[in-house]
């Protein structure tokens, strides 16, 4: 029988009341706690290699930052994330090298069934976000759940990422939908 934490990662109805998830929530409180509190980006960026799942040698992150669990992110290589980003991780979330994120960005996994009797109960789901390499995100973006990205996308300040996208675009609006393709990286 998988634990909760398996469902969880399944992207499979759970119970985020578990035991063994309410303790990696609060040791992840912990960490950002120490990361929103710390002027030094070099310990900062020490911190999220020894807590988030894998990240590249080159990491900028400012405070603050919120997560549910900090273990389910990825990132690769010279990745770069401006003030107050959220990333909600009961899915992982996968993101190639060179990325830059503007302040206030959500990438949000976590997902509430539609039934009302299943939210009482405290039931959970959600699903992964993957993103590839030279991604650009603009101040106030929101990735939704599930939502797939591909090499090479821009989306505009305050868009809505409802679903995926292949390499090369350049995303606005809510929701989100192609305003430019890209070609030869311009």
């Amino acid at each position: 029988m998988p634990t909760e934490r398996e469902k969880m990662l399944a992207g499979q109805l759970y119970d985020a009341s578990d035991p063994e998830l309410r303790q990696e929530r609060d040791l992840c409180r912990a960490n950002m706690r120490l990361f929103n509190q710390d002027d030094n980006s070099e310990s900062r960026a020490d911190l999220l290699k020894s807590w988030w799942g894998s990240t590249g040698k080159n990491i900028t992150v400012n405070p603050q930052i919120a997560c549910d669990y900090g273990t389910n992110i990825h990132v690769g290589e010279n990745f770069y994330a401006n003030f107050n980003c959220t990333f909600l991780d009961v899915c992982e979330i996968h993101i190639g090298d060179n990325a830059m994120l503007g302040p206030n960005c959500q990438l949000l996994t976590p997902l509430h069934p539609l039934d009302a009797q299943e939210r009482i109960a405290g039931k959970e789901y959600g699903a992964p976000i993957t993103i590839g390499d030279n991604l650009w995100l603009g101040g106030g973006v929101t990735i939704l759940p599930g939502v797939t990205l591909g090499h090479n996308v821009v989306v505009g300040a305050g868009a809505v990422v409802t679903k995926s996208f292949g390499d090369n675009v350049v995303l606005g609006g809510n929701p989100a939908k192609i305003i430019k393709k890209l070609t030869d990286g311009s």
